[in-house]
């Protein structure tokens, strides 16, 4: 059993990937931190037929060195029970909205790592206006972060008193979902009404049959 916030959870979620050298980067400034962690690792980018070969791309010795204090996953991870377990203290995410939520809900402060898409939006609302997260001094998506700066932003997270206040606003968030998804809160509520609209609308499934005519629907976009 790890100390209580102790260690950092490092996912990129199913799509996202970091270069060789921004890899090199990670593992180092994990080291130098000395802090514990969990890290769901992917191929290099320009490397993915090397396939679950860690040796082929994370700095040498650095399983051996690090084996008291890390655990590196190549395959899939249970993210839920992970962000819920008590010794988790911090999760470096790139920020995709599911992940960013479940951070939330288990009251977890964020290290930003935005990659693509909406990410950086997301990145920004929980540094700038949520105050539960905070994100290096270059945008990862067009740079290398250095291990300086990342050996930095896990302390930060895991020992240092900002990362306390983080993980308190985190935990209020918390309180305050769970408040909102319970039986009278504002989220199950509307939730509420919209399955009483739709039961109004189509109050037996032959008529939900009837009018399920997605001929005339727009084309989804991805």
């Amino acid at each position: 059993m790890q100390p209580n916030a102790s260690v950092i959870y490092i996912s990129f979620g199913s799509g996202g990937v970091l270069s060789a050298d921004q890899i090199t980067e990670m593992a180092w400034g994990l080291e130098f931190s000395s802090q514990r962690f969990i890290w769901v690792v992917h191929p290099p980018s320009k490397d993915g037929d090397k396939g679950n070969d860690i040796s082929a791309y994370l700095p040498q010795g650095f399983m051996a060195r690090t084996h008291d204090k890390g655990l590196v996953v190549t395959t899939w991870a249970p993210q839920m029970e992970i962000l819920a377990h008590s010794s988790v203290g911090g999760f470096l995410s790139h920020c995709g909205w599911n992940s960013s939520l479940e951070s939330i809900m288990n009251g977890v402060p964020m290290i930003t790592w935005p990659l693509y898409a909406e990410q950086k939006m997301v990145a920004t609302m929980l540094v700038e206006e949520l105050k539960v997260a905070i994100r290096s001094k270059v945008l990862p998506a067009k740079r290398v972060v250095g291990r300086e700066e990342i050996e930095m932003m896990v302390r930060m997270i895991v020992e240092e008193k900002e990362g306390d206040e983080m993980r308190g606003r985190a935990k209020e968030l918390k309180k305050s979902g769970e408040t909102a998804l319970s039986e009278g809160g504002s989220s199950f509520n509307t939730l509420s009404e919209l399955a009483k609209a739709v039961r109004d609308q189509h109050p037996t499934s032959e008529s939900w049959q009837l009018h399920d005519d997605r001929s005339h629907w727009p084309a989804t976009r991805t």
